[in-house]
């Protein structure tokens, strides 16, 4: 019986490895990404250069020099925040300020 508990408690650390890892990114639905992208273009917001040496990257924490803003789009259910770095839009974890969907 022991020598069966190991793999299924490796197997279970896997698991919840990966539902942490899941929930550092966010995957919109072609739905949600269009109103989110239709949402930003109303909000004219002027894009900025990422800071010299920093790449925008999914999982990536943003410098307190970038000004994020409220993304309020009520087809997409949690509270998240965003900037446009060039031509990319950056969704962020507003407490973390780390990156979850880069936009394209």
């Amino acid at each position: 019986m022991n020598k069966h508990a190991l793999p299924a408690f490796a197997g279970l650390i896997l698991l919840a490895g990966a539902g942490v890892a899941a929930a550092d990114t966010l995957v919109l639905t072609p739905d949600e990404t269009t109103a989110v992208h239709e949402y930003i273009t109303t909000q004219k917001v002027t894009p900025v250069e990422p800071p010299s040496g920093f790449e925008v990257s999914v999982g990536a924490t943003l410098p307190d020099t970038i000004e994020l803003h409220a993304l309020d789009v009520p087809k997409v259910q949690k509270k998240y925040e965003y900037v446009v770095i060039g031509k990319q839009t950056v969704l962020v974890e507003p407490q973390t300020r780390k990156i979850i969907q880069v936009i394209e």
